[in-house]
């Protein structure tokens, strides 16, 4: 048997010379380990090894001459090539679906075998592979792989997948789980040396040969047990167990008869829950599991969990009915051939899997698929619109519906796990306000959101073009405050729509020029009680004058003011005045936002303003928006740079960033000047976490 593995190796080798994986290594490393885990791993024999190696060879090399081999062997290598086909969209991401295909493309149940032992190696070299491609192996195994090796009876491989896919989808949760597991192995440890001491001499004298060892539960299923028991790791009852392994012949009587016996010696030392007893000798799990458990109070008064079973016993939990064959060494090929055939039954048929006995899909996501089979993750509730932003916000601006599984669409329709999705576009579609209620992503919303913004700004510069034009050619003048009065009775609140109504002709410009007429007649008789008021010259603010106010913390020369929320002026800045009609004067910083746009409109509301030769007692509130590393350190970095100046720290919030994830970090200060302000930011832009700071 050995030569004819050597034999199918040596034609992979040559076939795979010039191919490579993704970390550089020659590929033939994948078949080999493929191999080593179907020979040790599930105990299949030689010619399921060399069909590993025929499946590499002949995957990429149809016309490869490989007649010399057995007709069981070219029928698993016939059903693997064409397995490997399979496409994530063909199964729709449904197990059941899934091994239907299997056993369409292979009637030969150790193909399935093989195709999960596939799985585990790439799963087990998962690091070396791109992220996308990463994500996609971690879903397909979630989906497709776990349901499989469940139902194929291979727990061994469906707890290791099972890891494998905890570690890379939870990976914080993950490091948590098995961080505590380490620090507690000793405790453990120690724990099974005293609950044994008091049964050596009894078990010894009984002549029962065994072996003790520690089942822990993997990080997965403790994770599942504090997920649906709503406890912590400490909460979780059975984190691991003691369990005897009875050496002895495979005699179904025999193996019964001595388990009982060590139950027996173990209740009568330690007291036994016995409403915890779960006696699978008896009568074994429908998928063949047999053993004994039971749970008893130690010396300290801790409950532990007891699982007693034969070497044969163990055997099978840990490897799956596979191990029947290999038992000591000695090929049963009976056996080996009612384990197939349960394969067989299992694939053929659906198999009574309790849905709790699976991980389960995150339930914020769905899985979806374009036509040429890349998978696109979308939030729950996404529709055909989301998926169309998702592929490109130009197909999403552009969307008219879709096809989802061949089927025609409307672009608001809802999308589920394992729909294949086509969009269509249309060259003239252009998105309305309406598609607000039809998305969940925030790309689309905000996609969205800008195109209609775009077009109302296009739409507003027409109108206030077409506005400006009429009333040059009525010779009539609209001053602001005219503006404000008919936005006012329109019930407008902001220039940009109301200026987009004209240029829609939902406002006729016609209105406005009888509007104009009617207050012009109202000031000249004096009854327009919202006429523009005098200017106040006591409040130099004439335009281009050269008037100077003196700023300190209380007031300007006697008159009101307020600093400008929208730009936060600190004493030391560059700062300009803008009298308002209500409030008084608001100061501005000259790098304010607004500043161009205030000075451009109202000139003739610009008033000069310096601040007095000292600081004043007063505090002054700054913003600084700063975008850092994902390190927890940057917070206490931050906190203790402002602690070193006379600012006072008022408040400081932090969210990540999901597409770049940094952390984007706003912090408030009340400061006596910029002079203090500047040697914070200096301070904070110097830190190694932090990659950008800004005043905002």
């Amino acid at each position: 048997m050995e030569e004819l593995v050597q034999k199918a190796r040596a034609i992979a080798l040559e076939a795979l010379k010039d191919e490579f994986r993704n970390d550089g290594t020659p590929f033939i490393s994948h078949a080999d380990n493929v191999a080593a885990i179907v020979a040790n791993e599930t105990g299949l024999p030689a010619e399921c090894v060399a069909a590993v190696y025929l499946h590499e060879a002949t995957r990429n090399h149809k016309d490869l001459d490989i007649s010399g081999f057995s007709g069981d062997i070219l029928t698993m290598v016939d059903g693997l090539n064409k397995i490997s086909t399979i496409k994530p969209k063909d199964t729709r991401l449904e197990a059941e679906k899934y091994k239907k295909l299997i056993v369409q493309y292979s009637t030969d149940p150790r193909v399935a075998v093989i195709k999960l032992a596939d799985r585990l190696e790439v799963l087990r070299n998962l690091s070396i592979f791109p992220k996308s491609s990463r994500d996609q192996k971690i879903l397909e195994t979630l989906m497709l792989y776990i349901p499989l090796a469940h139902q194929l009876g291979l727990y061994n491989v469906k707890s290791e997948m099972e890891d494998i896919y905890f570690r890379y989808a939870e990976p914080e949760q993950y490091r948590a789980i098995t961080n505590k597991l380490k620090a507690t192995e000793r405790d453990r440890e120690r724990l099974m040396m005293e609950f044994i001491e008091p049964l050596k001499q009894k078990l010894s004298s009984a002549g029962i040969e065994y072996k003790l060892k520690i089942r822990t539960k993997k990080a997965y299923s403790i994770y599942r047990k504090m997920q649906v028991q709503k406890v912590p790791f400490e909460g979780v009852y059975d984190v691991f167990a003691i369990r005897f392994i009875i050496d002895c012949e495979p005699d179904p009587v025999k193996e019964k008869d001595l388990c009982w016996k060590v139950y027996g010696y173990v209740t009568e030392e330690y007291e036994p829950d016995t409403s915890r007893l779960r006696d699978w000798l008896t009568t074994p799990r429908p998928n063949g599991y047999e053993s004994l458990h039971i749970t008893v109070k130690n010396k300290r008064g801790a409950y532990v969990e007891v699982q007693i079973r034969t070497t044969r016993m163990d055997e099978e939990a840990e490897s799956g009915s596979a191990a029947h064959w290999s038992y000591k060494g000695v090929r049963h090929e009976a056996n080996l051939d009612r384990w197939l055939s349960s394969v067989r039954y299992a694939l053929e048929h659906p198999a009574d899997v309790k849905p709790e006995d699976l991980p389960q899909p995150p339930s914020r996501e769905i899985f979806v698929f374009t036509p040429s089979g890349e998978l696109r993750i979308l939030s729950a509730g996404s529709s055909v619109l989301d998926f169309a932003f998702n592929i490109h916000s130009n197909i999403g601006t552009h969307c008219t519906g879709g096809r989802v599984n061949g089927k025609g669409v409307s672009i608001k329709e809802k999308l589920n796990t394992g729909d294949v999705v086509e969009i269509i576009t249309g060259k003239n579609q252009h998105p309305s306000r309406e598609w607000l209620n039809w998305v969940v992503s925030s790309k689309a919303r905000t996609k969205i959101k800008q195109e209609l913004d775009a077009e109302e700004r296009k739409l507003a510069a027409n109108g206030r073009e077409m506005l400006e034009r009429r009333l040059r050619n009525w010779k009539l003048e609209w001053p602001d405050d005219f503006q404000k009065d008919f936005m006012k009775a329109r019930k407008y609140t902001s220039v940009i729509p109301f200026m987009a109504d004209i240029a829609r002709e939902v406002i006729d410009v016609n209105d406005i020029k009888a509007f104009i007429l009617q207050k012009k007649e109202a000031i000249s008789s004096g009854t327009d009680h919202g006429q523009i008021p005098e200017v106040d010259h006591s409040l130099n603010y004439s335009s281009g004058g050269d008037e100077i106010l003196v700023l300190n913390a209380r007031n300007v020369r006697g008159l009101d003011y307020r600093l400008a929320k929208c730009c936060n002026p600190v004493f030391g800045d560059d700062v300009f005045g803008f009298v308002t009609r209500t409030e008084g004067i608001k100061i501005h910083r000259i790098s304010c936002p607004n500043a161009s746009r205030l000075m451009e409109m109202y000139p003739y509301r610009i008033q000069k303003v310096r601040w007095q030769e000292s600081a004043a007692s007063g505090e002054f509130m700054a913003s600084l928006s700063i975008t850092a590393t994902k390190e927890a350190s940057v917070l206490s970095s931050i906190t203790e740079i402002a602690g070193r100046f006379r600012v006072s720290l008022r408040n400081i919030s932090v969210s990540e960033n999901s597409r770049n994830g940094n952390y984007e970090i706003s912090v408030r200060l009340l400061v006596p000047s910029n002079m203090e302000l500047d040697k914070v930011i200096s301070q904070i832009n110097s830190l190694d976490t932090v990659l950008k700071v800004r005043r905002v």
